[in-house]
């Protein structure tokens, strides 16, 4: 169902996709939004379990999307490094397919914003701390991930 990646020498393995989803703190999701507009949203995420999860309000055009149409992608790249010309980049990237949803369990929310605060707070008790506050008006997403491919680019 997926296309295969047509620059096959420059595929990264999945292990180093993980390292990626893993260790990156940020990346752009794209959904199906109003009118059937591709609707592409910056965002924190974390990967835990094979699965990539965010964090947002209750409402708005991300969760509609989500609702209405359970298909996304999901792009993630690193810093790269710069090349010895001192203009182009050599840098990695991931994009996963997947399905996305929305968890009601909130002992499953908090333990996936658990993980999302302590990739980004400084401590845990600030991760704690932060759930305590919000955990009444924020909604988690999981995205369930179907095909991943990743590949180093080369600028020049």
């Amino acid at each position: 169902m997926f296309r295969k990646m047509r620059r096959i020498g420059q595929m990264l393995k999945k292990e180093e996709c993980i390292d990626i989803l893993s260790n990156e703190p940020r990346g752009v999701l794209a959904l199906l939004g109003d009118y059937d507009y591709p609707y592409a949203i910056p965002m924190s995420h974390v990967y835990v379990d094979g699965k990539i999860y965010f964090h947002g309000a209750k409402t708005g055009h991300k969760n509609d999307a989500v609702k209405k149409y359970d298909k996304a992608s999901y792009c993630v790249m690193d810093k790269g490094v710069k090349n010895e010309d001192g203009w182009s980049y050599t840098f990695k990237s991931v994009i996963v397919f997947g399905k996305i949803k929305t968890l009601s369990d909130d002992d499953e929310k908090i333990e996936k914003l658990t993980c999302l605060g302590d990739k980004f707070f400084p401590t845990h008790e600030e991760t704690v701390s932060e759930i305590e506050k919000l955990l009444h008006r924020t909604e988690v997403f999981e995205l369930t991930i179907e095909h991943m491919t990743g590949k180093i680019v080369e600028e020049n």
